[in-house]
C-alpha cells in the first residue's frame, strides 16, 4: 500500500501532466529562460490556512531551485491582504507551478475553514466532527489533512483501515450477528487489529449491535430525539464481564463510542452534540467546498 507522501506524489505528478502537456506555451515563448523573480501567495477572503506544506512540495518537485519564505503556517486564522509566503526563483517555474499550488491551496483552505465552522458550533462539548468517503477522487489525503487543520477528526482514510458495517453489508450478511462475527473472524484470520463500527436503523439494531459486541455504533438518520433515547439506552448496557474480557470488541455502554450520520446540517449540528454523541459525520466538510480566494501575484 501507498504511504501518504507516495499518493501526493502521485497527485502532483497527474496535475503536472494535465497542466502541462507538452509545454506551457505562453510562458515558454515569453519569459526568457534565465529570468529571475518572486511571487507572493496573497490571501483574498478571511479563512483557515491549509495546504502550505503541500505547495513547498509542489515547487520542489517541479524546480528543486525554488525559495520559499513562509510567513503563515497551516492552521492559522487568515484574512484579506495576507501574505503567506514568497517564492524566489526562475520565472518560467513560478508561472508553471502557480496554477497547481493554487488548486490545492484553495481546495485545502476551503476544506479547513468548513471545518473550523462545523466545529465551532460544538465549542464547549465533547463531540468532534468527522469527515466521509465523500472526497475529490486523487485528493482524500490531501482533504482529510485539511479537516484535521481546521480542528475535526479523520473518520476512516479508506476501506483498509477500518471495518464499518453498514446496512447493505448486514443485509447481505444475513444479520447483524451474522455480519459482526465474520468481521471478527477475517480480522482474527488476516491478523488485522481494527476498530468495528455498525451502523443502525432503529433501537432493535442497537440491542443487536451491543450484545454482539462493537467498538462504535453509527445511529443513521435518527432524529435529535431519538439520538438522545439512543445515547440513554446505549450508555445503560452492562456488558457481562466475561464477555469484554474474551472480546476486546464487547464493550459496556459507557465505553462504546457512538456517532451521529445522515442528513445533519450546520443548523441541527450542535442539537445531535448535546445529545452526548461522541462524534458527527459530515459529508459537506469535502463534498460541496467553496475554495478560499487567494491570488499569487508577482513581487
Amino acid at each position: 500500500m501507498k504511504t501518504r507522501d507516495e499518493l501526493i506524489d502521485d497527485l502532483l505528478t497527474l496535475a503536472f501532466a494535465e497542466d502541462g502537456g507538452d509545454g506551457d506555451a505562453t510562458t515558454l515563448s515569453t519569459i526568457p529562460a534565465e529570468e529571475m523573480g518572486k511571487q507572493q501567495l496573497i490571501v483574498k477572503q478571511p479563512g483557515i490556512l491549509a495546504g502550505v506544506e503541500v505547495a513547498r512540495k509542489v515547487f520542489d518537485k517541479f524546480d528543486p531551485d525554488l525559495k520559499m519564505t513562509v510567513y503563515i503556517n497551516d492552521g492559522a486564522r487568515v484574512k484579506p491582504g495576507d501574505v503567506a509566503f514568497v517564492v524566489e526563483g526562475k520565472v518560467r517555474s513560478l508561472l508553471q507551478t502557480e496554477r497547481v499550488m493554487l488548486n490545492i491551496m484553495q481546495r485545502m483552505s476551503g476544506v479547513a475553514t468548513m471545518t473550523d465552522v462545523y466545529q465551532s458550533r460544538l465549542d464547549g462539548l465533547k463531540t468532534k466532527v468527522l469527515d466521509t468517503r465523500k472526497t475529490t477522487p486523487g485528493m482524500r489525503m490531501l482533504e482529510k489533512e485539511a479537516v484535521k487543520i481546521g480542528g475535526g477528526s479523520n473518520h476512516r482514510i479508506g476501506l483498509f483501515d477500518m471495518i464499518l458495517i453498514k446496512d447493505n453489508h448486514v443485509d447481505f450478511a444475513g444479520g447483524i450477528p451474522q455480519a459482526v462475527s465474520a468481521a471478527k473472524k477475517w480480522c482474527e484470520e488476516n491478523g488485522k487489529n481494527l476498530q468495528i463500527e455498525l451502523e443502525v436503523r432503529n433501537e432493535d439494531e442497537i440491542d443487536q449491535a451491543l450484545k454482539a459486541g462493537v467498538d462504535r455504533i453509527m445511529l443513521d438518520n435518527f432524529t435529535p430525539e431519538r439520538t438522545r433515547k439512543a445515547v440513554e439506552r446505549i450508555r445503560a448496557y452492562n456488558a457481562p464481564a466475561e464477555m469484554t474480557a474474551a472480546d476486546p470488541h464487547h464493550h459496556s455502554g459507557k465505553d462504546v463510542e457512538i456517532e451521529s450520520s445522515g442528513g445533519i446540517t450546520l443548523e441541527t449540528l450542535r442539537d445531535y452534540g448535546e445529545c452526548g454523541v461522541d462524534f458527527i459525520s459530515v459529508g459537506a466538510l469535502t463534498h460541496s467546498v467553496k475554495g478560499l480566494d487567494m491570488s499569487f501575484k508577482a513581487c
